[in-house]
């Protein structure tokens, strides 16, 4: 263990590294409950006891890889935000209408890229030329987004009320009421800093849905079963779709959003563990980029959406996590929960939602380092933002963001400021309106 994690020379212990990989599960086990609930509500041959195996295995996997390879405390699963972007803009009808299994071809091809941009650091030339204020605009839009969809799994917002989006008549009985009760709990034990807080607050809220009705444990035999068969290999490559403006979008999507959010959270994580260099450069970021990819690419072949490095990894880090040994304790219990899908299904929709609820809250930081004052910056990035939630599209948000951004510049005169590769995209996503 101390060959192969370097305990010593990162001033840590087994102890300290064994709780820090402990709080980290806890603080991202949400991800059980809520990936399979989200992607099995899909149908058509993706259940939520697929989409649960292949939450582990992939998550298992990529943190085991980063464990290893990076030797850094830092757990990945599939990410929230590219989970919603899969299930219900790439494949909800009211979306893009596509096959779950052309969206999880677009989440491989997307992890074989990443993989390939990782090796030859063309990575970091794509993320240097994507303005930084339309990078921080997609995180709280995501965040936006996620948040919404919260509001409405929850039934708390419903668009049956004569106006385009509304709270509900009966907000004060059955899941919403208790989707409320739920998000009240939450954001009390966060404020108070209680280790797990999230799932803590899903598991209370599935505990209180079981007197309402809600939280059916009647089919619940045993809290222990033998884990359901992944969804193998579920690639459907049509080049009359794979070739099209439509799939390029949620394949740039994916990637955008991947890339972006995996820096980000390497990034935070890597200084508050006292971990970045003098230069400010991340230790071993070429193998940490990979273990994403290599998870991303992993999950699509079993079954899920992207998956990504997790900012509440930093729990982990304020537990003393400084090594590997932290994300191959949170690997192993992962693994362990593979046997427990019977009591991660059991958590209703209601208690779900006001963990997406407080994750579209945590992902509004970057608002704060938005440049409103520019308006060539802040009107794009206000653009970016608010098309996510209203235009009910993470992909369209990205569009709008990207073609303000460079009518603003070119009309403010201020081209130097329009990188080679925005300009590539603009004339993309112009063309999908000349051509749509």
């Amino acid at each position: 263990m101390e060959k192969v994690f370097k305990l010593k020379e990162h001033g840590t212990t087994y102890q300290r590294e064994i709780v820090a990989g402990i709080t980290t599960f806890l603080t991202m086990a949400y991800i059980l409950a809520v990936n399979p609930g989200m992607l099995g509500s899909i149908g058509d041959g993706m259940t939520p006891e697929a989409v649960f195996t292949a939450t582990v295995i992939a998550s298992a996997i990529a943190t085991l890889v980063m464990a290893f390879t990076a030797n850094l405390p830092i757990a990945l699963a599939p990410g929230m935000g590219l989970n919603a972007f899969f299930t219900f803009v790439v494949v909800s009808s009211k979306g893009m209408g596509y096959s779950w299994q052309l969206a999880l071809t677009a989440v491989f091809l997307e992890g074989i890229l990443f993989i390939i941009l990782s090796l030859f650091k063309i990575r970091e030339a794509i993320i240097d030329a994507i303005p930084v204020n339309l990078r921080k605009a997609v995180a709280v839009g995501i965040g936006l987004f996620i948040a919404l969809i919260g509001f409405s799994n929850a039934g708390i917002v419903v668009n049956d009320t004569g106006t385009v989006i509304g709270l509900s008549k009966s907000i004060t009985s059955g899941a919403p009421f208790l989707a409320l009760l739920g998000l009240i709990i939450m954001i009390v034990l966060f404020t108070l800093k209680v280790p797990g807080s999230i799932l803590l607050g899903i598991i209370i809220t599935t505990v209180i849905g079981i007197p309402f009705g809600i939280t059916d444990i009647s089919e619940v035999r045993s809290p222990i079963s033998l884990p359901s068969a992944p969804l193998f290999f579920q690639f459907e490559f049509d080049l009359k779709e794979l070739l099209t403006f439509k799939f390029f979008i949620v394949f740039f999507t994916f990637l955008f959003v991947d890339i972006f959010d995996t820096v980000g959270t390497l990034v935070g994580v890597t200084t508050q563990a006292g971990l970045i260099d003098k230069n400010g450069r991340i230790p071993r970021v070429k193998q940490a980029l990979l273990a994403d990819a290599v998870g991303t690419v992993a999950g699509a072949a079993l079954g899920t959406s992207t998956v990504t490095s997790y900012v509440e990894s930093a729990a982990g880090v304020a537990a003393g996590g400084r090594t590997g040994l932290t994300s191959f304790v949170t690997a192993i219990l992962f693994l362990l929960a593979l046997f427990l899908s019977p009591l991660f299904l059991l958590i209703p929709p209601a208690a779900t939602a006001p963990a997406l609820i407080m994750v579209g809250y945590l992902m509004m930081k970057p608002v704060t380092g938005i440049n409103f004052a520019d308006p060539t910056e802040g009107i794009p990035a206000f653009l970016a933002i608010i098309m996510m939630p209203f235009a009910y599209s993470i992909a369209d948000g990205i569009v709008y963001g990207v073609l303000a951004y460079v009518v603003l510049k070119v009309a403010a005169n201020k081209l130097k400021d329009i990188s080679i590769v925005t300009w590539i995209l603009f004339i993309i996503f112009l063309l999908r309106f000349i051509l749509k």
